[in-house]
């Protein structure tokens, strides 16, 4: 009776995920700060696992960062977000993947308050068709392009050529997964095991063989916070919040950090460059960083891909130590190379934290 309560109560941290036919959308700004992790998730939908994930030149960004700052108001960016599910409906798809998890979190509000207050569901058909002359259905599943991943693992780990095992030892990875607060946090029925228990992270790390890093500021934000950034004044805040949780996983000495949203890998890994200068502290071994990477990324290295086709060099922290944990080859000639052969130019390398 015990188990099947738990597996009653359980079952209402699961969400639907559709495992093909999707419209992708992809993150503005995760096109910057690691521009190969979108390119790869595409890659591995559409070479590897045969799916269909159909995406649009015309979409533009969800406006969330504006909205979250307090730029944008909710009517505009409602109505920017109507103009993506009018791309959605005109090419035919109902599952709509967003790759950002402001995008996802936003998108969750604004289709429970079209579903509550249907006369601003109303309002902003009227002012898409003016504008645009274009109409929508609501997505009949909304999910983010972690949640595909995490429905897709077991597909990915039957062709995958590594593990999350340190070869040296034959023991597993010792793997901290960091959730993005817009994916659960908002609106816990829409996030795998909810804001709780969230799972989407920790059944990869399982699954592709490393082991899952439980601390005390787990759940704490990675320090982004919108205002707290970008608000120069306010930045101190933010590198703040990130060392509590660097202090507080440190003593676990994990291998590597998997993030599922944008600024979280940005600022977990920047933010260790900024506490070595400050203060001289690094959390990785032999004066080294914890490389933060996207679940992009860590789907990529398990399937054997070339790292720097990955784009593991744009990282602050060095990957390195990673890949020779894991066994994965590379060539260090070629970090800085374009896909040409072209060389890019070696970046300058910080004082205070190991870089290889």
């Amino acid at each position: 009776m015990i188990l099947e309560g738990k597996k009653r109560l359980w079952a209402e941290y699961q969400k639907e995920i559709p495992d093909d036919n999707y419209f992708y959308v992809r993150s503005c700004i995760r096109q910057n700060f690691f521009p190969a992790s979108e390119p790869t998730f595409l890659r591995i939908l559409r070479d590897e696992l045969k799916k269909d994930i159909f995406e649009t030149p015309f979409h533009t960004t969800c406006s969330g960062i504006g909205y979250h700052s307090d730029i944008v108001p909710m009517e505009t960016t409602m109505t920017v977000v109507a103009r993506q599910f009018a791309l959605m409906t005109e090419a035919g798809y109902e599952n709509y993947a967003a790759s950002c998890i402001t995008s996802f979190g936003l998108y969750s509000e604004i289709i429970e308050t079209w579903k509550h207050f249907p006369e601003v569901l109303a309002k902003v058909r009227k002012h898409l068709k003016q504008a645009t002359g274009r109409e929508f259905e609501i997505p009949q599943s909304l999910v983010h392009a972690s949640d595909i991943v995490f429905k897709l693992r077991n597909e990915i780990a039957a062709k995958a050529k590594f593990k999350l095992v340190n070869k040296h030892t034959g023991k597993p990875l010792k793997v901290v997964e960091h959730i993005g607060c817009h994916y659960s946090k908002m609106f816990p029925s829409k996030g795998v095991g909810g804001a709780e228990y969230p799972y989407v992270l920790v059944g990869m790390i399982e699954v592709w063989g490393g082991e899952v890093v439980d601390y005390p500021e787990r759940r704490h934000c990675c320090g982004y916070g919108f205002r707290h950034y970008l608000v120069k004044a306010n930045r101190g805040y933010s590198v703040a919040n990130t060392k509590k949780k660097f202090d507080s996983m440190e003593p676990y000495k994990p291998d590597m950090i998997i993030t599922n949203c944008p600024g979280c890998p940005y600022f977990l890994d920047r933010w260790q460059y900024v506490i070595a200068e400050m203060e001289g502290k690094t959390y990785g071994g032999d004066g080294q960083g914890i490389p933060a990477l996207t679940y992009e990324e860590v789907a990529g290295l398990v399937l054997g891909y070339n790292p720097w086709d990955l784009g593991l060099q744009v990282h602050q922290i060095a990957v390195e130590p990673l890949l020779d944990k894991i066994g994965i080859g590379y060539d260090p000639e070629a970090k800085y190379k374009g896909p040409n052969g072209e060389d890019l130019g070696k970046p300058e390398m910080p004082m205070s934290i190991r870089c290889c």
